[in-house]
């Protein structure tokens, strides 16, 4: 558990210091997103952004195993 938590703080310092630069991505306004915007009413889900950040984090998490 230690260790987990280690590697989260590490982690989340190098996406901290990464962020000026990651937050040109645009991600979050792929063209798979679903925006709908009404009277009164704004529904966005990130269907696309979702699938991929997904499939980074598995294939991340698959070779941090090996």
């Amino acid at each position: 558990m230690g260790r987990l938590l280690i590697y989260c703080g590490i982690g989340l310092i190098i996406l901290g210091l990464l962020w000026p630069w990651l937050r040109h991505i645009p991600l979050g306004r792929l063209p798979g997103d679903l925006v709908i915007d009404k009277e009164n009413f704004h529904l966005y889900f990130p269907v696309t952004s979702s699938v991929l950040v997904s499939l980074v984090l598995s294939l991340l998490l698959y070779l941090f195993r090996k």
